[in-house]
């Protein structure tokens, strides 16, 4: 018995010895060939004196694989020596990326953390990989494939090249709906980004699967139930599925669409004695019976919120309370305004400006330091600056300063540059071929200096422009230029003109606001021309004219800049006398008006624009044929220039011009299915106009008639306009429907400007 518990007891005692280890007296290293023995055993964190067992070991084989140095290592305890064997890593010698396409060299490089001259490690060339997918995916191109190839130099160094295999992106072949009964597939596919895979949508990624944006076309469809009434409206399931290859994918949004709500009762708690019901009321957007929809009610608060800030009262909360009666389908509303009290503005920060001067900023801004705070002006402003073109973006960043009822201002500008580089060609206007070029600084040094040189070389037409405008003069809201331009009209050989001018024109003005939306400018000129009428016997003729004008304008845009789409009205009204012992002497009087509406989403815009002018003979009643009006190119699309009007008898594509015009026009611009971000926009238009009858010695031509009329000429078309990254260029094609059989045709319209 005795000897059975000795020999199990030495038994137990041999088996725990690897488990308690042995005390290590030594450290040898094998198989190392760049790097130093006593390096590896730092890295092995151990020591003589260390005791090492078996999970020891395993430890430290695990330290020495982490550090990526060692392609095989294999740790051991040999009596009370620690021998540890290893075999060194390749070093890189280069990383190459071969087979991408959609995406550059340098972006995916960015995300490899293999070295050249460092060691070859395949769990770093693993994570490679996956980094380098996820830049692709990120893309749509879930298919790519990334196979790391290791090429063996010798003298142990390798190559790794990354090869990639792109394909196409993962187009989302087909998008289905389930538990819809109120609207059909169709309709939701259109209230969603994502687009079904057609080859024609070849300027756009919305047919390419993206996780994100399956994500926010459930938020969308939510947003479309909202509109329409379904308030527990719920996307319950978007299950997607890849085709093996992930080269397409396919989506079902599950719904349930639950009833329509309409609203019911609509109420406002007004806790400001100084504003009246009245006035909160009138901006309320719906009315009780009205279909629910949700853009109404965030219409209704963003209105109330500028109502109650219009009267010093910034920084409110304006909560809807809804109460839902589930027996009639109605939803009550109350909205609730929290009571705070009158703000005013303590101080205006400008941030951000490097070449515009403050004082040129603040002339433009209708807010000062101690005005009552209000949120309208604050827009206003920002608008102006906008306007301006010297800012890419300006943002009012109102902050409250606290314990006190005062507000700081920071208005915080990205200056854009300010000088235009413009261009134009075309065949359809009234220069024939042309080419233009043009150097415009619209805010000259900082101060807000417009100075502009331009010169053209047509065809017809040559001109050359110095023109300087101070918009601040003497410190105050006064602006003050002058222009000096010479031209050379060849007009003799352009059908609709049949006249030669040379002209060269000085001219002085002053300019001054007469409330915020009204202007005022006074401008004071001298023409001296030659001028050369192919229907006169007298050959070239000099001619003087000393002109003092007067106009007035009208300005009052909101615009959207992102969409480039404006709501409100320009219009200008100008009366202007020529004489003070000049060759000519008359009046002119002029006026034109623009109306613009933003719609859906300030996408789409309406445009309608009316030109009247009248000559008023003071000395006889003849005018010069060169100083008539006359219509057609861009006034009058379809129409070549001066195509339109009574004629010459037997030169017809003469214009005789006339002594009044009424013309307008009447356009709709709209998106196209190209995404936004491209700016690219379609229009439809309709164009009218009316040319006067011209004097009446012009009745005969040589004893024969001319061709008299006072007729209207009516023009339909369509067109597209694209903001390149070179500059806007505008396409359109117009088509008569109400001319004469001497009026002249030009279809086709094209123009171009671009900016430096």
């Amino acid at each position: 018995m005795t000897r059975k518990i000795g020999f199990l007891l030495a038994g137990l005692l041999f088996s725990a010895t690897p488990v308690l280890g042995a005390t290590v007296s030594r450290i040898d290293v094998s198989g190392n060939t760049r790097m130093d023995a006593e390096s590896i055993r730092i890295l092995a964190d151990v020591k003589p004196g260390d005791n090492v067992g078996t999970q020891r070991t395993n430890e430290i084989a695990k330290k020495l694989q982490s550090s990526g140095y060692f392609s095989k290592i294999n740790v051991r305890m040999s009596g009370n020596v620690l021998k540890i064997d290893i075999t060194e890593s390749p070093i890189v010698s280069t990383v190459t990326v071969e087979g991408n396409d959609k995406v550059s060299t340098d972006d995916l490089k960015k995300e490899i953390r293999t070295r050249e001259r460092g060691s070859y490690d395949t769990s770093v060339i693993g994570a490679d990989v996956q980094r380098m997918l996820t830049i692709y995916q990120r893309q749509g191109y879930f298919g790519t494939k990334i196979e790391p190839q290791k090429i063996d130099l010798g003298d142990n160094r390798v190559n790794v090249v990354y090869e990639i295999t792109e394909g196409h992106p993962t187009w989302i072949t087909d998008i289905d709906f389930d538990g819809n009964e109120k609207f059909s597939d169709r309709t939701l596919r259109g209230e969603i980004l994502s687009r079904e895979h057609a080859w024609w949508r070849i300027m756009t990624q919305f047919d390419v699967f993206d996780e994100d944006r399956i994500q926010y076309d459930q938020q969308m469809l939510r947003q479309f139930y909202l509109r329409n009434g379904y308030v527990d409206f719920m996307v319950t399931d978007s299950a997607g599925r890849f085709t093996p290859d992930r080269q397409y994918y396919s989506v079902k949004f599950t719904v349930n669409e639950g009833p329509q709500y309409k609203f019911g009762k609509i109420k406002i708690d007004n806790p400001f004695d100084d504003i009246p019901d009245d006035a909160l009321e009138s901006v309320v957007a719906m009315e009780s019976g009205d279909v629910y929809n949700v853009d109404l009610v965030e219409e209704t608060m963003t209105k109330l919120r500028g109502v109650v800030a219009d009267y010093g009262y910034a920084f409110i909360n304006v909560d809807p309370v809804p109460n839902k009666n589930t027996t009639d389908n109605t939803l009550d509303l109350e909205f609730k305004i929290q009571k705070t009290n009158r703000i005013y503005l303590n101080s205006i920060n400008i941030l951000g400006n490097v070449r515009t001067f403050d004082s040129v900023i603040e002339q433009l801004i209708p807010m000062r330091a101690g005005d009552p705070f209000s949120l309208q002006t604050i827009e206003e402003g920002r608008q102006k600056l906008m306007r301006t073109r010297y800012f890419k973006d300006v943002q009012m960043v109102p902050s409250r300063i606290a314990g006190e009822n005062m507000m700081a201002l920071d208005i915080r500008v990205e200056e854009q540059p300010t000088g235009e580089l413009s261009g134009g060609f075309g065949w359809s206007n009234i220069n024939g071929f042309m080419v233009d070029a043009g150097i415009t600084e619209n805010n000259f040094m900082g101060r807000g200096q417009i100075v502009q040189l331009r010169a053209s070389i047509a065809e017809y037409q040559k001109q050359a422009l110095f023109s300087f405008t101070e918009p601040y003069l003497f410190g105050r809201q006064l602006s003050g230029g002058f222009d000096i331009s010479y031209t050379m009209y060849d007009y003799s050989s352009l059908g609709g003109f049949g006249y030669d001018r040379d002209s060269l024109v000085l001219a002085g003005r002053l300019g001054w606001r007469l409330t915020d939306h009204w202007t005022q400018t006074m401008r004071l000129s001298a023409s001296f021309d030659q001028n050369y009428d192919l229907q006169s016997p007298d050959g070239w003729q000099d001619a003087t004219l000393f002109t003092l004008s007067t106009n007035f304008k009208y300005h009052n845009l909101d615009t959207n800049f992102q969409q480039n789409t404006h709501t409100g009205i320009v219009a200008n009204l100008g009366v202007a006398y020529t004489g003070f012992g000049g060759s000519e002497s008359f009046m002119r009087y002029s006026g034109d008006i623009i109306g613009m509406v933003k719609f859906w989403d300030d996408r789409w815009q309406l445009r309608s624009s009316l030109e009247v002018g009248y000559i008023q003979p003071l000395d006889g009643d003849y005018i010069s044929r060169v100083y008539r009006y006359f219509l057609g190119g861009e006034s009058l699309r379809g129409f070549d220039v001066a195509g339109v009007g009574s004629r010459n008898w037997y030169y017809t594509t003469y214009s005789l011009g006339g002594l009044w015009k009424v013309n307008g026009s009447t356009q709709l611009n709209f998106p196209i299915f190209i995404p936004d971000e491209y700016q690219v926009k379609g229009f439809v238009f309709a164009d009218y106009g009316v040319l006067g009858k011209p004097p009446a010695q012009e009745d005969m031509f040589y004893g024969k008639p001319n061709h008299i009329d006072d007729t209207i000429r009516t023009s339909v078309g369509v067109g597209i306009y694209w903001n390149t990254p070179m500059g806007p260029m505008n396409f359109s094609w117009g088509w008569p429907l109400k001319m004469t059989e001497y009026d002249r045709e030009q279809r086709f319209l094209l123009s171009f400007e671009t900016q430096f």
